[in-house]
């Protein structure tokens, strides 16, 4: 039996503060500051940016008692788990990531470990592609004390079996080629680079996988 079982759900709104200190913490584990990564906001209003369009945001729960009892600090090498799928990411190498606890991800029925979600690419932002029937993937991550555990694989897998339940044909994803574990990541799973682009000083490599 897998240490820290996760069990995937749908996003409620008694989430929202795991959500929000999920997405700090991931981030600032790989030396980015939050508040630099564009659109998060939508992570404020998961019902109306994701659930509303016709997309679907999903949170990843581990039973409280299992959460590591030590707070994580320092320099953690970004997750092949937990990619960036926004448009944009930045760089701060010299920077050092407050210490964070496990009971700041703490929800109603335990402790969230990893999240993400998707839209109808219509849907989303306006520097983003628009492909008729596909859906984007956003937001996927996972909590620094849970990566290299295969989370952010099932995380991906059910996504992807809603997204084909629901009709849509295709899974879109960009990331920085800067998060080369982000490039890795979605390589491994099956998704196919179709392009490149840049935002500001940022190269974009875009994927799609036909479900």
């Amino acid at each position: 039996m897998e240490p820290n079982p996760l069990s995937l759900r749908s996003y409620d709104p008694r989430d929202d503060d795991a959500v929000w200190a999920l997405h700090e913490w991931a981030i600032g584990e790989t030396g980015v500051d939050p508040s630099d990564v564009p659109g998060t906001d939508n992570l404020r209003s998961v019902e109306a940016s994701y659930l509303d369009p016709g997309g679907e945001f999903l949170v990843g729960v581990v039973d409280a008692d299992d959460a590591p009892d030590a707070s994580v600090t320092g320099n953690a090498v970004p997750d092949s788990t937990a990619p960036e799928s926004t448009a944009a990411d930045s760089a701060a190498p010299d920077s050092t990531p407050p210490t964070r606890e496990t009971a700041e991800l703490t929800t109603y029925d335990g402790t969230l470990a990893a999240m993400g979600g998707y839209v109808p690419s219509e849907a989303g932002r306006n520097d983003e592609r628009d492909r008729p029937g596909a859906a984007e993937l956003h937001r996927m991550r996972v909590a620094p004390p849970y990566q290299r555990r295969g989370y952010g694989r099932r995380l991906l897998d059910e996504l992807e079996r809603r997204a084909g339940a629901a009709g849509f044909e295709a899974l879109l994803a960009t990331t920085s080629t800067r998060q080369a574990a982000a490039l890795d990541f979605y390589a491994d799973r099956g998704y196919e680079r179709t392009g490149t682009s840049t935002a500001g000083a940022y190269e974009l490599v875009h994927f799609e996988k036909e479900l």
